[in-house]
């Protein structure tokens, strides 16, 4: 009888897409269920890894081609393209791989595929095993989608207020641009939509969120496919439940990171509290006034930041921006580190889910900036549902002006009665995303019930 020293584990192969906001939750994922004795692989472009800084962990690396080895997606015409050939040139690949492993003793046993490939999980079925969608946005912004794909949302959305079961209502500062604006982003629009065309196939659709933060939403999916699971936060082990060995950040970095020692030593010198971290993720660029108007705005609240400015950006910002100690201009960092350290009071956010997790898991205010895709509907959950931040006004020009985003950072860092709801909302669901990834929590539950089943497929 074959002992549990020699039994073979289960092989769970990740596949995300190529983008910052897809790899790190996915590579989360990987290391929970790597923690809970499961072996897992991450899948990355050739290109990625000749470009990226991997730190080790617990999850195997395998590369894979996916059209753009040498030159990186860039050199794709278009979207269309560039999907066209990724598709493609993915599919062979992790055929090859997985082929590649049936020789091995610890072949792969099932797919956990990025929701906007849904072609992965046609292949997990062709190799017979077991397939897993990860959606990397909100249940909310999934929600909606699913509901415009079935044609039960108009598109474009030309009337609102949009009300659609599950969710609140929304006007057209809260939609996604994907189904307000079709000529701008088609590819965009169909890729989204192409996330549900063979949904009834997963074995499981996980979601990295928590059951109490959206839990009406939660629940729609969840009558229609009992497989729906929360699985997150997916924030590093360190800033919440503290039990995936050496967790403590996120272990691909697209961008160079600036030198730890030298952005938290310059926090280490600031009250608590008192610093503005200000970051818009790693796509999406601001326009010249726009960064103008931040910098206004922050020195106008007379607050001292901390923000995040891709190289390619710089030149837009005005040149006496970090004349003094207030402020300090990094190219990168490490988000969920610059967000736990005590002297961070605010985060001026885009609002895209992974910064929005992140944040409520650590429990800091936000100012919400969004800017296109699912940050608008974010910023509503943020300001309206959640009430853990406040949600900055564009005018007529669509640019925010410097004397609301002041008036924004006040209102979440000064001490009146508004400010204190904010602060005491972020503590509590910083708590609740605690007790759902914690021992014994809804989404630590869920990724048991997930290795459990894993498991009894081996025997």
């Amino acid at each position: 009888m074959e002992n549990e020293q020699t039994r073979v584990p289960p092989h769970v192969l990740f596949f995300p897409f190529s983008a910052q906001g897809h790899i790190n939750p996915a590579f989360q994922f990987a290391k929970r269920i790597a923690s809970k004795g499961v072996k897992t692989t991450l899948a990355i472009s050739v290109h990625l890894s000749k470009s990226v800084q991997i730190k080790p962990s617990e999850v195997g690396i395998e590369t894979i081609s996916d059209g753009f080895d040498e030159t990186g997606p860039t050199w794709a015409e278009n979207g269309d393209h560039f999907f066209t050939t990724f598709t493609e040139a993915s599919m062979h690949s992790i055929r090859q791989l997985v082929r590649k492993y049936e020789k091995s003793d610890n072949p792969f046993t099932c797919i956990v595929h990025d929701s906007i490939c849904p072609w992965a999980l046609d292949l997990a079925r062709e190799l017979g095993l077991v397939g897993a969608t990860f959606y990397t946005q909100s249940i909310t912004i999934c929600t909606l989608y699913y509901h415009a794909f079935n044609g039960l949302l108009p598109m474009p959305v030309t009337e609102y207020p949009v009300l659609l079961p599950s969710l609140p209502p929304l006007m057209l500062v809260d939609m996604p641009s994907s189904v307000t604006d079709l000529e701008e982003e088609p590819c965009a629009h169909q890729l989204l939509m192409s996330q549900f065309s063979n949904i009834e196939k997963a074995d499981w659709l996980f979601f990295n969120s928590f059951d109490k933060l959206e839990s009406e939403a939660l629940r729609m999916m969840a009558e229609k496919w009992p497989r729906v699971k929360t699985i997150g936060p997916t924030t590093p082990s360190m800033y919440v439940d503290k039990r995936v060995e050496g967790d403590v950040d996120y272990n691909i970095n697209l961008y160079k990171a600036t030198d730890d020692a030298f952005y938290v030593k310059w926090l280490n010198g600031k009250e608590k509290g008192s610093v503005v971290y200000v970051s818009f993720g790693s796509i999406v660029e601001l326009g010249e006034e726009q960064m103008e108007e931040i910098v206004g705005g922050i020195k106008q609240s007379n607050k001292s930041f901390l923000w995040v400015v891709r190289d390619k950006e710089v030149d837009k910002l005005p040149g006496n921006i970090a004349e003094d100690n207030a402020g300090l201009l990094v190219p990168w960092c490490s988000q969920v580190e610059a967000l736990a350290h005590e002297a961070v009071g605010c985060f001026v956010s885009h609002c895209g889910w992974n910064s929005t997790m992140e944040a409520l898991s650590i429990g800091v205010p936000i100012v919400a900036m969004p800017l296109k895709w699912d940050q608008p509907p974010n910023a509503k959950l943020i300001e309206e549902i959640w009430g853990v931040g406040v949600r900055a006004k564009a005018n007529e020009k669509g640019v925010i002006a410097r004397e609301e985003l002041e008036r924004c950072i006040r209102e979440v860092m000064e001490g009146d009665e508004k400010g204190e709801v904010i602060k005491r909302n972020a503590r509590k669901w910083r708590e609740l995303a605690l007790d759902a990834i914690d021992t014994g929590g809804s989404s630590d539950k869920n990724i048991e019930e997930f290795v459990a089943s894993l498991s009894s497929n081996m025997n």
